[in-house]
């Protein structure tokens, strides 16, 4: 009885969560799967910064929403697909529609480019959730975690095989004075791509083998035909 009690109470806490307008409509901003910040929240919202600022904190202790911080900005998404899935849920109840997603960097720059050292943009998206769904990447143990972000990875060892078969010393990278993998957050697409020194290792991979050819005046990166058949080729990755 007390067990049914506390799963009610449960159920009870995260309903007032959902059921106030502003956070409703910051909660379904978010269920197409991408990140955004507490101004971006805010607008969507209809509310202040710092109401929208309280609002993520209620939905934040309810575990419906989780905070990535990267460098010094903060980026806000749902918790996991079981949020998503009953918010769907609730969306089609109440026979409600929702606007996608649409970013607004430039397509080429979108497409492909470099972030710091590694490789940005819808192909480094791609290949990231490749990565995961070929279970080569896996949350980080918490020690490997070095700033608590949550957001570190480590290889299996299918994925040790299949990046150091692409010529990667993974033991070496490992010794890097930096993160060895991370999901960084990509800031056109609002989802990971592969971070660290992981990242910038495939990246160098990908030049080398002209998967890629880097502009010289920006951070833009062609993918060659190289590069697609490649990318199929190893990764199942159609482009």
């Amino acid at each position: 009885m007390n067990v049914e009690r506390h799963a009610d109470a449960a159920v009870s806490r995260i309903a007032a969560a959902i059921g106030e307008p502003a956070r409703a409509r910051i909660l379904y901003c978010l269920v197409d799967g991408h990140a955004r910040t507490s101004t971006e929240l805010s607008v969507v919202a209809e509310v202040s910064p710092s109401t929208t600022s309280v609002h993520l904190h209620r939905l934040t202790t309810a575990r419906l929403v989780k905070v990535l911080v990267q460098g010094k900005h903060r980026f806000y998404s749902l918790e996991g697909p079981d949020v998503a899935n009953a918010l769907e849920g609730l969306s089609v109840l109440a026979g409600g529609r929702r606007d996608r997603f649409v970013p607004s960097t430039p397509s080429r720059l979108r497409a492909a480019r470099t972030c710091y050292d590694h490789l940005a943009g819808r192909v480094g998206v791609l290949l990231h959730d490749r990565f995961r769904a070929l279970g080569w990447l896996a949350g980080a143990k918490a020690k490997d975690d070095v700033d608590g972000s949550g957001n570190a990875y480590d290889l299996t060892f299918h994925g040790t095989k299949a990046f150091e078969a692409l010529g990667i010393d993974i033991e070496a990278t490992r010794t890097l004075r930096r993160r060895f993998a991370c999901a960084c957050l990509d800031w056109s697409e609002r989802r990971p791509h592969v971070g660290g020194a992981l990242g910038a290792a495939l990246l160098k991979v990908a030049l080398k083998r002209k998967w890629v050819l880097q502009d010289l005046d920006s951070r833009m990166l062609d993918v060659t035909s190289i590069g697609r058949r490649e990318m199929l080729a190893r990764f199942g990755l159609s482009l």
